[in-house]
């Protein structure tokens, strides 16, 4: 039987295969020399010791609930190769997870097994099968990881710690921008009195979520001179670039169209 594809299922499958080729192209990049010692202070370690942790278990998940998600979506749009972008995605927050691991036991501290704020969001997502929910839980977490990352890399006078901020800033900013696309998709294939509705859901998630990571990782923040106004006006800034972005694409900020690239 022949299947054909309209307008949206072809940009669907581009924009899949477009993605596919910039993750593997990625995964060659080497931008860690791990032939620097740490060279860390004792101080530094007692301030940032247990959020350092925290990220790191949160970024090792195997990510076979979003794999399942992926693949009923995939199936829905009939974009196959979307599985494959997740996949890709998912090795390379695992890389995040391992670079992070290896730095713990270069300064002999251990790697966690458990933590309450992890636990909390595995839970959610253990049943959570909506590509949407996952696409918005990224969105928001990996706004609030380029804040984090570049408060740690601030933290630090240690060039070794400072160079895994930097590799996974990096991956970051095209994360986000893979996972707003992907948002943006979603949105769009909603009725107008649909969109009306989700998009105030979209940022309340945002910003409760905003408010949970800075009360765990309020001393990291404010040690790499993120003070809470600070932080909320990134976050801010990060959801006008993003969700605002998607879900209010016509309407102008600071004189300017939001339809730029995400930073």
């Amino acid at each position: 039987m022949l299947c054909y594809l309209d307008k949206s299922q072809t940009k669907n499958m581009l924009t899949s295969k477009k993605w596919i080729e910039h993750f593997r192209s990625n995964s060659a990049q080497q931008r860690i020399d791990w032939s620097i010692d740490p060279n860390i202070s004792a101080k530094e370690i007692s301030t940032i010791l247990h959020s350092l942790q925290a990220w790191q278990l949160g970024e090792t998940s195997d990510g076979a609930h979003l794999i399942r998600a992926s693949a009923l979506y995939a199936q829905k749009i009939n974009d196959p190769d979307y599985i494959e972008t997740v996949k890709l995605f998912i090795k390379e927050e695992q890389k995040h997870g391992n670079n992070l691991g290896k730095y713990l036991d270069a300064i002999n501290k251990p790697r966690i097994k458990r933590d309450w704020g992890d636990s909390l969001f595995r839970k959610i997502r253990y049943y959570n099968t909506s590509m949407e929910i996952w696409t918005l839980a990224v969105i928001t977490v990996e706004s609030a990881a380029q804040v984090f990352y570049q408060s740690l890399k601030d933290a630090t006078g240690c060039k070794l710690l400072k160079q895994i901020c930097v590799d996974i800033l990096i991956d970051e900013a095209y994360h986000i921008d893979f996972q707003t696309e992907r948002m943006a998709i979603i949105f769009n294939s909603k009725s107008v009195t649909g969109k009306v509705t989700i998009r105030n859901f979209y940022m309340l998630f945002f910003f409760m979520t905003t408010l949970v990571v800075w009360f765990v990782h309020g001393k990291l923040f404010k040690a790499g001179g993120t003070g809470f106004k600070k932080y909320m006006r990134k976050m801010k800034y990060k959801y006008l670039k993003t969700l605002h972005r998607t879900t209010y694409p016509k309407v102008k900020w600071q004189g300017k169209y939001l339809i730029s690239k995400t930073i």
